[in-house]
């Protein structure tokens, strides 16, 4: 009998300078080319945490932050950047190639995830408190 490997989870997560346990909820296909794994934090209800996992070519959709007290948004692995659009239209684009960033996005500011072509791009995101429906906007 054949089974296919299951996919490795995270059991921990370095955040804030040290590593906090991490459990696995779920996987949401985000859209095309685009997969978010869930996590919770053992012990801590006050966040969750989002894989992000960007196949080349591809993107998250555009979103507007409605909601929440904090996002956070940092880059893991792979090439292609994080455009943020502040609330006045100023955009701020990150290069995501090698050097680990997480910055935090604020209410009423956009932000999109965008892979090279030739690379896949896995980056994070952190809510605080955990993400309900109706945090971001997908803008058109």
């Amino acid at each position: 009998m054949d089974t296919e490997p299951q996919e490795r989870h995270l059991i921990n997560f370095k955040f804030e300078g040290q590593g906090q346990q991490v459990v696995f909820i779920n996987t949401i296909h985000v859209t095309s080319g685009v997969d978010c794994d869930v996590y919770s934090f053992v012990g801590d209800i006050t966040k969750d945490l989002g894989i992000i996992k960007i196949q080349p070519g591809a993107k998250t959709p555009m979103q507007k932050v409605l909601t929440g007290d904090k996002t956070i948004e940092g880059y893991i692995s792979g090439r292609g950047k994080l455009t943020v659009t502040k609330r006045d239209g100023t955009k701020i684009v990150y290069e995501a190639n090698r050097k680990p960033f997480e910055i935090e996005v604020e209410i009423g500011q956009l932000m999109q995830w965008r892979s090279a072509t030739d690379s896949n791009l896995v980056v994070y995101e952190i809510c605080f408190p955990p993400y309900e429906d109706g945090r971001f906007e997908n803008m058109p």
